[in-house]
């Protein structure tokens, strides 16, 4: 009687680790086969392009060619460079100023501000973290991009660089900018968490050494809490490369390549990100060979997210490596 009851308990707490399993399982499955659909739907333009598609440009030429092509001899070769360097410098900008401001912020409402004021900065600060894309994109249309025009752009400017591009608003600074504030609570938010699991004994062992509160936190807090701000801007990364209706909104939509002899002006230039390309282009998807150079977006789009899952975790076993939490 006893056996039985005791095998009946042990299946009954084993029941919860099998789910486990099985869930995880068809996590990776689905992953795996989201991974299948978009490179099979993206496989007629990888072919043909080579190695071209991301060392070649002439994305919005192409697609116009591509949709009035026939389903007998579609085009099957684009050249995606300039929405490649248009996702990597915007997630870029708006990654260096996301990061300045969300450790800054974190900082403040961790170490500058008593418990009740910084439970409502953080509050605050996880509440603009849910508010939708599209709204930012709606602020982006309504504040920022008036703002540059106001600042930068005037018709003695658009007509000196008409020869590479309709000069407006609407450009790479406005994109990387909205982004920018899309970014930041995500790397606040983590940051707090991750200052805040920093033990209270080195920050008394640093002011008991005779440190200003100013050196506690950059040579005490900071480092300790570094793999959780690194945690905090890979995910802002993530979320800057993927997202797509804010910055379709305000970044002028047009895969321009940015040229070294032009400087600060490539960022008055419009640009077309990956994940913006395929909401602006998504009206053309009819045409079998924009479906395919669509899908080859999505695909570029996934591998740059997988890199930067399996770097962010090599760099965060190297640290932990460095500390001595790991052999």
């Amino acid at each position: 009687m006893y056996s039985i009851q005791h095998r009946s308990q042990k299946r009954a707490e084993s029941l919860p680790k099998y789910l486990i399993y099985l869930f995880s399982a068809i996590s990776i499955a689905v992953i795996f086969l989201i991974f299948i659909f978009v490179f099979s739907k993206a496989w007629p333009v990888i072919k043909n392009s080579g190695l071209s598609l991301i060392t070649s440009s002439g994305f919005d030429r192409q697609v116009q060619e591509g949709f009035y092509s026939s389903d007998a001899e579609p085009l099957l070769h684009y050249g995606l460079l300039g929405l490649v360097s248009g996702t990597l410098v915007t997630t870029l900008i708006a990654l260096l100023f996301a990061g300045l401001i969300g450790v800054g912020a974190a900082v403040i409402i961790c170490e500058y501000s008593n418990r009740k004021i910084s439970g409502v900065l953080i509050a605050i600060v996880r509440l603009l973290a849910s508010v939708p894309s599209v709204v930012f994109g709606l602020i982006g249309i309504l504040t920022v991009v008036p703002l540059i025009e106001k600042l930068f752009v005037n018709t003695d400017m658009q007509i000196k660089y008409l020869d590479h591009f309709q000069m407006s608003g609407r450009n790479l600074l406005a994109a990387a900018i909205v982004l920018t504030f899309m970014i930041a609570p995500t790397v606040i938010s983590l940051t707090v968490d991750a200052i805040r699991s920093v033990s209270d004994i080195y920050k008394e062992t640093g002011y008991a050494f005779g440190m200003s509160k100013f050196r506690v936190i950059a040579k005490i807090i900071l480092p300790g809490a570094r793999s959780g701000i690194l945690a905090g801007l890979i995910l802002g990364a993530g979320r800057g490369i993927g997202e797509a209706i804010a910055v379709s909104m305000v970044c002028g939509g047009l895969g321009f390549l940015p040229i070294p002899s032009l400087g600060f002006i490539n960022f008055l230039a419009p640009t077309l990100p990956l994940a913006a390309a395929i909401i602006n282009k998504s009206e053309a998807i009819g045409s079998f060979s924009v479906e395919s150079a669509l899908f080859s977006c999505g695909a570029i789009l996934l591998l740059i997210g997988a890199f930067l899952s399996i770097g962010a975790k090599a760099v965060e076993k190297r640290m932990r490596k460095k500390d001595g939490l790991e052999n």
